[in-house]
């Protein structure tokens, strides 16, 4: 990448984004194997495609593996690209002028982000950092335009998806007005809970793998304060916290508490 990259807490390090033919491991993200599942039949915006026109962008848009705690791009060094997530999970944030990480949102499998390039503007002032290792498809700004813009299929989910963004955007905005603290973690919470797996006596409680300083950068809130919250739900038998990840122990206790306001 050009340029430093600002410290950020919880940040695995920056790393540039290499062509998908030259990455080496361990430092940058890698071309991985074929795979018989293609990233572009999974996103809603490409529903619309032959499956003729799908194999074409497939070939110009391979899975590329990008590791735990790399940037795909950064105030530093902007990407004028469209990102599709096939597995893994992304966090999309920006830097206040205290150098605090505000996050914008935690994207999962299926995901479409870098959208503004569908309209011509470049991520200068955000970051985009893998939270797992994560599986990417990148399209080229030329790729986007020759064919995606022109296309009045796409085109019209590309207005769809950029309205559903301002939505979220203003959905975050009112939880950050009305919400008190203690409500906006466990939102967070069940929003980013992975379902359980197994059933029966086998089943494993829903769980979140994020940290306190990623969790409080989902809600605008301190990582002190935030583990305060978190040690808090513990005690009541809401959650059960063990190291990198915490379990929803009462689902519906946190429902209960993310119900209130101020």
């Amino acid at each position: 990448m050009s340029g430093e990259v600002p410290a950020v807490s919880g940040l695995g390090g920056p790393a540039s984004w290499s062509p998908i033919s030259g990455g080496a491991e361990g430092v940058g993200p890698s071309e991985v194997p074929p795979d018989p599942f293609s990233c572009l039949r999974e996103v809603d915006l490409f529903a619309d495609l032959s499956p003729a026109e799908m194999d074409r962008m497939d070939q110009m848009a391979p899975a590329t593996l990008v590791r735990r705690g790399q940037l795909l791009y950064s105030q530093t060094d902007p990407v004028r690209s469209l990102f599709i997530l096939k597995s893994g999970r992304v966090r999309i944030f920006r830097l206040g002028e205290d150098g605090k990480a505000l996050t914008l949102a935690i994207l999962e499998p299926g995901a479409v982000f870098g959208e503004m390039v569908l309209v011509g503007q470049r991520m200068y002032d955000s970051y985009a950092e893998a939270i797992d290792d994560a599986l990417v498809c990148r399209l080229g700004t030329v790729d986007v335009e020759r064919l995606l813009l022109a296309d009045v299929r796409v085109a019209v989910r590309v207005a769809r998806i950029l309205g559903e963004r301002v939505g979220e955007l203003e959905d975050r905005l009112t939880d950050l007005a009305l919400r008190p603290l203690a409500s906006r973690v466990a939102v967070t919470l069940l929003n980013l809970a992975r379902l359980p797996r197994g059933s029966g006596p086998f089943a494993r409680a829903p769980e979140v793998r994020l940290t306190h300083e990623q969790i409080a950068g989902v809600i605008g809130a301190t990582r002190e304060a935030t583990s305060r919250v978190l040690s808090d739900f513990a005690e009541r038998g809401l959650v059960r916290q063990t190291r990198g990840r915490i379990l929803i122990a009462n689902p519906s206790g946190l429902r209960r508490l993310g119900r209130e306001t101020v």
